[in-house]
């Protein structure tokens, strides 16, 4: 896997705009893997993100006590699956939330991805947002799928 494009993000709704514009990219079984320090803007892009598939500005709250939380599109469309690592203990409690049903049929948005140990699929796309000045650098990392999907974005 390789960087596929480097975005600037000025502040926090162009963090949610990133989400948005990243949303009409995903299909069911894809993983989403958000990385960064606390306050990087994981929950604001998994918000943007979220929030432009339900169409709606439906509260998207951060799991970071519940582990996950679900959201469901309608339409046939996949239900996203927003898993919050930070306090899991072991890869091994993935199974307890459903984290291979997420996979299989799923959009997964996963924040603390390093926590899930090898579980993590390959073809996961990584988000990662680094702080720069009073923004936000995001690196997209993927495969060559990813290239394809994102072709619009590299430049």
């Amino acid at each position: 896997m390789e960087t596929l494009t480097e975005i600037n993000l000025a502040d926090e709704v162009a963090t949610r705009a990133l989400g948005a514009k990243l949303a009409v990219k995903l299909r069911a079984g894809d993983a989403v893997a958000l990385e960064g320090n606390l306050g990087a803007g994981k929950t604001t892009l998994a918000r943007g993100l979220i929030q432009a598939l339900l169409g709606k500005d439906e509260p998207v709250p951060s799991p970071t006590f519940t582990l996950v939380q679900t959201y469901t599109q309608g339409d046939g469309k996949p239900a996203v699956w927003h898993f919050d690592l930070y306090r899991l203990s072991h890869p091994d409690e993935l199974v307890e939330i459903g984290w291979e049903e997420a996979l299989a049929d799923a959009i997964a948005l996963v924040e603390w991805p390093e926590r899930a140990g090898d579980a993590l699929p390959e073809s996961a796309l990584w988000v990662e947002l680094l702080e720069q000045g009073d923004g936000r650098t995001a690196h997209l990392i993927g495969n060559d799928e990813w290239r394809k999907r994102l072709q619009d974005w590299i430049a």
